[in-house]
């Protein structure tokens, strides 16, 4: 029993501080490159960073392979890649979503009476980027920057639905903890559900979440056709009633349109088929 804590202290104590170190100098080595020196040779960028040229080398190769910096071939020098490039697109992609959606979030809480959400997808949550609240003396809180688990939310359903099929596999394979006593938590159920939502275009939640609490979502598309976030109309069971459930979601669903339409996104059809 005793050598075991003695094997573990074997290991390389400095293992994770290492590759932390690592990370915070390649982090520094890109930041080092601006518009007046857009590129940058081995030496320039050893001297900036005080570090050995050797570290340069083997920080700058894994990142030339990762695409986050390009070798001018004339020269030799080095320059930011274009998988920044990308990497910021989806970033200001976000931030696009979250401007264009207020108007609109805003219009959707007046034709309903209850609260207008805008959520994405953070690994297995929903985060709800904007949340305006109902005028009605009797509403739901607003949860502005909080996540919910993505299967227990209307608009965490909507953003699996857009998943590639490995990503949400890989989402399904790990346990779902149940919110209250309705949540799905079985897999296979989830994804008949998630299915389903792919087919007509909108998810709906019954208390899945929270008790008390009704919500109908639809996906967001940007303009390659990808789902980048989901809206929503959340609020009271005792208001937003399961008869009602068709027609609320026919105005999610022009909603979303809409702002799918402000993001960029043609489609030869509309987006969203009404089920029968």
């Amino acid at each position: 029993m005793t050598d075991e804590p003695a094997s573990v202290s074997n290991r390389n104590p400095r293992r994770g501080t290492d590759r932390l170190s690592s990370v915070t100098t390649a982090i520094h080595l890109m930041k080092a490159f601006s518009e007046d020196e857009p590129e940058l040779g081995i030496s320039e960028l050893a001297k900036r960073l005080q570090i050995a040229k050797s570290t340069v080398h083997r920080l700058a190769s894994a990142l030339l392979e990762e695409g986050l910096l390009e070798q001018n071939p004339e020269n030799g020098r080095y320059r930011l890649g274009i998988g920044l490039f990308s990497l910021g697109t989806q970033v200001r992609t976000r931030l696009d979503v979250a401007v264009e959606a207020k108007p609109i979030l805003n219009e959707l809480r007046l034709r309903t009476g209850e609260n207008a959400r805008l959520g994405i997808l953070n690994r297995r949550s929903v985060v709800f980027i904007h949340d305006f609240e109902s005028n009605d003396t009797i509403r739901l809180r607003s949860i502005t920057g909080q996540f919910r688990p993505a299967h227990a939310t209307a608009e965490g359903l909507c953003l699996l639905a857009g998943l590639r099929q490995p990503d949400l596999e890989e989402f399904l394979s790990q346990p779902l903890i149940a919110r209250t006593p309705n949540t799905v938590i079985v897999p296979e159920d989830l994804t008949e559900r998630i299915k389903r939502i792919k087919r007509v275009g909108y998810a709906t939640e019954d208390e899945e979440c929270d008790i008390g609490t009704r919500c109908i979502a639809a996906p967001i598309r940007q303009s390659d056709g990808r789902v980048i976030a989901a809206i929503g109309m959340a609020g009271p069971r005792l208001r937003i009633k399961k008869r009602d459930f068709p027609s609320l979601a026919d105005l999610v669903m022009e909603t979303a349109q809409r702002l799918s339409d402000r993001l960029g996104y043609e489609a030869s059809q509309p987006i969203y088929v009404r089920s029968s």
